[in-house]
């Protein structure tokens, strides 16, 4: 069985992990104590929403980013295929066009799916 604060403790670690940021700094950025952070981490506390932002903002990551990665993973526990993000036509009208597949991802990155607002 899928805990859903477990997982939203695994990314959030992950992503401090990958900054290379210890728990005290995010912590001190969050106004969160590095116990109740640790537990979170742990996937012994659930989060409320304005927790979650204030690490999600502490960290420098869109909440949205936080909660799609916590959605692959419970889905892929679930046993569901992740589909790929950009439709596979867009990409080979991309493709059809002279680019290879990497620049193509580029292209899509820096037009269709800059973030809104």
């Amino acid at each position: 069985m899928v805990v859903l604060r477990r997982e939203i403790g695994d990314v959030l670690r992950d992503t401090r992990q990958r900054q290379g940021r210890t728990l005290r700094e995010v912590s001190s950025a969050a106004r969160v104590s590095l116990g109740y952070l640790s537990e979170v981490e742990r996937g012994q506390k659930e989060a409320s929403s304005e927790l979650l932002g204030s690490i999600c903002e502490a960290l420098d990551v869109p909440l949205s980013l936080v909660l799609r990665e916590v959605s692959d993973r419970v889905a892929v526990a679930e046993g569901f295929q992740i589909p790929d993000t950009i439709p596979a036509d867009f990409v080979a009208g991309l493709l059809a066009r002279g680019g290879d597949r990497t620049a193509a991802r580029r292209e899509v990155a820096q037009s269709d799916l800059a973030p809104v607002g």
